[in-house]
């Protein structure tokens, strides 16, 4: 009914119209005829001058009125391509619609209003049109391209823009319930509308206004704006960023984007770097929050339990330390890989690619807060007690040898195979043997970043490795009483109880208890790291160097030498430096690396000699020759082995072999971190100074 009633409302103008040009013109005629009443010549004249010039005037009043009518009916009608093309072609022939007309000034202002305003009619319902929210993208192109015939290029323009946007935000209306009830999909839908919008956009742009700058311009803002308010969009409607469906959402929705921007970039459209920049802080937000509750988890160690689902991926790493340790100390283990690996599962490849080096940050992290709970597990207090998250009870203890070597396999095992396979299978998920692999080139910008995380990695479990060397250390240093078992006056006694001086010497009891209880732990090693050659020759050799680096740094041991009122003898320097090559004999003999071990070993050496030379004792006579030292330790080694016969050595005192898992705290740091060398390496020469000394040689053992 309204649509009738406007048809028969224009009808009614035209009508009008028409009537107001007859009266027009009957009035004209009246006005001629009184003007003849004057001079009949005149008149007569006047009409033999007029008269061929009358049909002119006159057949233009019938074209205008006629070509308004037409107009008016074919807007009435709704006909506005015929419209269109009626106005245009009138537009075109006439010369006064252009601003110049030899017709007097008040006929042209009439007829060019009246066109104007019919023009402008027609403008309004191709506007309309655009502005339907049913029009077909037929119909849309039709109305703009009359637009622009009618010299509204911008309007029309600012009209496909306008209609593609309501008809994008149409489409969120519809999607926006299901983004509570499908909160990972939603992401990747919203941005298919998104893009797909913006791509068919920026596509009928070009087809209906060229390459224009200025339209291309009006688009990539147009664009940009889009990207925005689809960002705040999934941001209102994303799950809480704390939970793991949010990382999956903001994962999703960060892969797809990204893909479509790739796309459009064939058309022009640079928009990737906007979305990263807007999205970066969601992103950052999602991960944040997802590790701080990956770290809750890891310390509400009251839900670790039997009920802890295990992974058939890391069972089988970790299922062979249950028999050396408690079920719970596996669980934790357990419970750390499975918490990253849903971490990481939540991952896509952009997210990799443009997030994988803060991802790999917060992943240290978190294993460094997992080393600290181990730490706390061993006997002896850490050298971190500031750790708010570890005040409370653990709810598990290694006391143990074998406790211990399984606390620290678990951990080796984690930091060496189960986490960078975890890492490695997100950052390369079609990894080839085929170098020429295409799908892994996206992530070769990736090297750097994980040669540095697993340096980390390494840095974090060498300090766990290195707090169970010390504290291992001292439990064998230390008695009950605190007494210290090495003590420097056992070098001051000629004929002390701790030297074995005679034809066929041995290292002092300590050093000789040192032995058999790292012979002892080698043994426990051997079954509770069966496989793990590597952890425990680096972990024994590690044991030897803490023991020598004790000794370089116990300035109670060295202040015994330095007592002027302590007498110093000759056997004492002897026996020293024979208990120095014994130790680093140990590690060579296991096949340790024993580089470092040479180092200390050397430096302790030198000390020795400067200072007994310094109490007036004169080195060069009471020095045997260099080879002797290092061939009297590998005697020494093998008859400790064999048992010794005709010697003391298979009655160690029980004091100096004590075997307890009393621990004394010790609040130094230790060394360098071991480097991987080879099994046998020559002695380092001890820096002398001036002194003569011995000098190491080359030695296989």
């Amino acid at each position: 009914m309204e649509h009738e009633l406007m048809e028969l409302q224009k009808h009614i103008s035209a009508e009008r119209i028409l009537v107001q040009d007859l009266t027009t013109g009957v009035c004209r005629e009246l006005e001629e005829w009184t003007r003849a009443d004057g001079n009949i010549d005149e008149s007569q004249q006047e009409l033999q001058i007029t008269e061929p010039q009358d049909p002119f005037p006159n057949e233009i009043d019938n074209h205008e009125m006629i070509f308004l009518e037409k107009i008016d009916v074919l807007l009435a009608e709704h006909k506005v391509e015929e419209a269109v093309e009626a106005l245009d072609a009138e537009e075109r022939d006439s010369p006064e619609l252009k601003g110049s007309s030899d017709t007097s000034l008040a006929e042209a202002s009439s007829y060019r209003t009246a066109f104007l305003k019919r023009k402008e009619m027609l403008e309004n319902q191709l506007v309309k049109i655009t502005e339907q929210p049913s029009v077909g993208i037929t119909e849309l192109k039709k109305a703009l391209s009359g637009l622009i015939k009618l010299g509204k290029g911008p309007l029309a323009h600012q009209c496909l823009l306008k209609s593609y946007g309501c008809c994008l935000q149409k489409s969120f209306e519809v999607y926006l319930p299901s983004s509570s009830v499908c909160p990972k999909v939603f992401p990747a839908t919203i941005s298919r509308l998104v893009f797909s919008a913006i791509s068919s956009t920026a596509k009928d742009s070009g087809l209906i206004f060229g390459d224009n700058p200025v339209y291309i311009n009006r688009v990539v803002q147009w664009a940009e704006w889009q990207i925005e308010s689809f960002v705040r969009l999934v941001k209102e409607n994303a799950p809480p960023s704390e939970t793991i469906s949010a990382l999956r959402a903001a994962s999703v929705c960060t892969q797809s984007s990204l893909s479509y921007c790739s796309m459009l970039e064939s058309q022009g459209l640079i928009l990737s770097k906007l979305l990263l920049v807007l999205l970066r802080p969601y992103i950052e937000e999602v991960l944040e929050l997802n590790f701080r509750r990956a770290r809750k988890m890891l310390f509400d160690l009251e839900e670790i339990d039997e009920s802890l689902p295990m992974s058939p991926q890391f069972v089988s790493q970790l299922s062979a330390f249950t028999a050396s340790s408690d079920n719970v100390l596996v669980d934790s283990g357990m419970r750390f890989m499975l918490i990253v690996e849903d971490v990481l599962e939540q991952l896509t490849p952009m997210v990799v690619l443009h997030f994988g080096g803060n991802v790999l940050t917060r992943i240290s992290h978190l294993f460094d807060k997992y080393l600290d709970v181990l730490i706390r597990a061993l006997p002896g207090p850490s050298d971190d007690d500031n750790l708010t998250e570890l005040k409370e009870a653990i709810p598990f203890r290694v006391e143990t040898d074998s406790e211990q070597l399984a606390l620290l396999g678990i951990a080796f095992t984690v930091m060496d195979e189960l986490l960078p396979t975890t890492v490695r299978n997100v950052w390369d998920p079609n990894k080839s043997e085929e170098p020429e692999n295409q799908n892994a080139v996206p992530n070769l910008s990736f090297t750097p970043e994980l040669k540095d995380w697993r340096r980390h990695l390494q840095h974090s479990f060498d300090k766990l490795r290195d707090h169970f060397c010390r504290q291992y250390v001292l439990t064998f240093i230390y008695s009950r009483e605190g007494k210290t078992r090495l003590n420097g006056k056992i070098y001051l006694s000629e004929n002390g109880e701790d030297l074995y001086w005679d034809s066929d010497p041995l290292p002092s009891l300590p050093f000789q208890a040192l032995f058999a209880k790292l012979q002892q732990l080698a043994t426990v090693a051997g079954d509770v790291l069966l496989g793990k050659e590597k952890l425990q020759k680096i972990l024994l050799a590690r044991l030897t160097e803490t023991v020598l680096m004790w000794l370089s740094d116990e300035q109670e041991f060295w202040g015994v030498f330095e007592d002027e009122s302590s007498p110093v003898q000759p056997l004492g320097l002897h026996q020293l430096i024979l208990d120095m090559h014994f130790t680093v004999e140990i590690a060579r003999f296991a096949g340790y690396p024993c580089r470092h071990a040479q180092q200390i070993a050397s430096a302790i050496i030198t000390r020795a000699i400067r200072t007994f030379s310094g109490r007036g004792m004169d080195q060069q006579s009471a020095l045997p020759a260099d080879e002797w030292f290092g061939e009297t330790a590998k005697s020494a080694i093998n008859k400790l082995l064999l048992g010794g016969s005709g010697s003391e050595t298979s009655d160690i005192d029980e004091e100096h072999i004590i075997l307890n898992d009393d621990v004394v705290s010790d609040s130094g740091d230790s060394g360098s971190s071991l480097s991987t060398v080879e099994s046998f390496e020559s002695f380092a020469s001890a820096s002398m100074g001036e002194l003569e000394s011995p000098h190491f040689t080359d030695q296989e053992g």
